[in-house]
């Protein structure tokens, strides 16, 4: 395959202003004006530009590959049972302080919502965690935190004292661990509460707002992304993503939304199948969809128009791209085993490659950055 038409792209920085007070700042020219594009979407173009003047490919050994690989990265029944068993006693335990609050007890909780890949169904086998968010009324202090994650064990305890049953302390709240599963509690709190934060007394202001945010999430996802393929498609790119370290800067609720966009966003409004779900993601990623001045994924979370991609930087941006284009290529070419994770570890992201008496060589950065960025992280060092 040919050149990915990237070009070469530099970090640019926005002008700060004088330092030395108010008024106009000439020493610096207006920032260009932000290009936006649309990446190449084959499924979008096919039929109304590409006439096909064969016959389509026969996909159903590829198919059958990806449901295999679902299936085997799909919690079994007794790890299911395991996670929900005690979601249910954590929820119960939290929903009993909601109602009833000891006397004394300084932790005020407004509610708790079951989010993450449990309550989605979207988790991965051998990962047998659920995430509950805990929106508090009071401020979330460190001590409060930690008060309220013993009050919980203590009182799951009460209720079954043959339990046993691990509190572990996080950055953003605790994790109930017992010998099967575990419930992360993660804190969050009212959102007039965010402007009284003490960066010394309280948990981090980021890990509280993206807590509420992933309330924000699982709700949109039961509503719109119910879908078997899209579930299918998650597990599917979460491998992905563990196995290719690559499309690690990818955060869950951008491989979410982009499940959901490869399989409904369609012309004919009818779901893809996962066959071409999964090889359109590929193929969104290497055009450029994550790419600067990508129209890319809107966030329907978030005001603003604002698209997924832009909390990465530059070098992930690129890193991304270049990784998912050489993957395409092995992928095409028959190299869907290394690709899917059925032979075990694989390097054919960084390693050059062989298929069918095709040389796929891997993909290398497209991002330079700029010569401030270089004298940052060397003065850093």
């Amino acid at each position: 395959m040919g050149g990915r038409g990237r070009g070469i792209f530099h970090s640019n920085h926005r002008g700060r202003g004088n330092r030395g007070g108010a008024g106009p700042n000439f020493q610096h020219k207006p920032p260009k004006p932000l290009v936006v594009h649309q990446p190449f979407d084959m499924v979008q173009v096919q039929e109304s530009h590409f006439t096909r003047v064969g016959e389509p490919p026969n996909e159903s050994a590829f198919q059958q590959a990806l449901v295999k690989r679902s299936q085997d990265l799909t919690p079994t029944p007794e790890e299911q049972t395991s996670v929900l068993n005690l979601v249910a006693k954590v929820q119960s335990a939290v929903e009993a302080l909601i109602v009833a609050p000891p006397d004394k007890f300084e932790v005020t909780i407004d509610e708790v919502k079951q989010v993450g890949s449990f309550k989605k169904g979207t988790m991965m086998a051998g990962s047998n965690t659920a995430d509950l968010v805990v929106i508090l009324k009071s401020l979330p202090t460190i001590q409060a935190v930690a008060s309220l994650g013993q009050k919980i064990v203590e009182n799951m305890k009460d209720a079954d004292n043959k339990e046993v049953l691990t509190l572990i302390p996080g950055e953003d709240g605790v994790l109930v661990k017992s010998p099967s599963a575990c419930v992360r509690l993660l804190i969050a709190t009212i959102p007039p509460n965010l402007r009284q934060l003490d960066p010394e007394l309280h948990l981090p202001f980021k890990g509280l707002q993206m807590n509420l945010a992933m309330v924000r999430h699982t709700k949109w996802f039961e509503e719109y992304a119910s879908h078997s393929a899209i579930k299918v498609l998650v597990r599917l790119l979460k491998d992905l993503q563990r196995r290719f370290s690559g499309l690690q800067p990818i955060h869950v609720w951008m491989l979410d939304l982009l499940a959901h966009y490869s399989v409904m966003n369609t012309p004919s409004g009818d779901p893809l199948p996962i066959n071409a779900a999964y090889r359109r993601v590929l193929q969104l990623l290497s055009s450029g969809i994550f790419l600067p001045g990508s129209l890319g994924i809107v966030d329907p979370c978030e005001y603003g128009q604002k698209r997924v991609h832009q909390d990465l930087s530059l070098e992930e941006q690129d890193l991304v791209c270049y990784t998912a284009q050489t993957l395409l290529r092995v992928l095409t070419h028959g190299g869907d085993p290394h690709v899917l994770g059925l032979v075990g570890a694989s390097n054919v992201d960084k390693d050059m490659s062989i298929w069918e008496g095709v040389v796929v060589t891997p993909s290398d950065q497209a991002y330079e950055p700029s010569v401030e960025e270089l004298s940052t992280e060397l003065m850093a060092h």
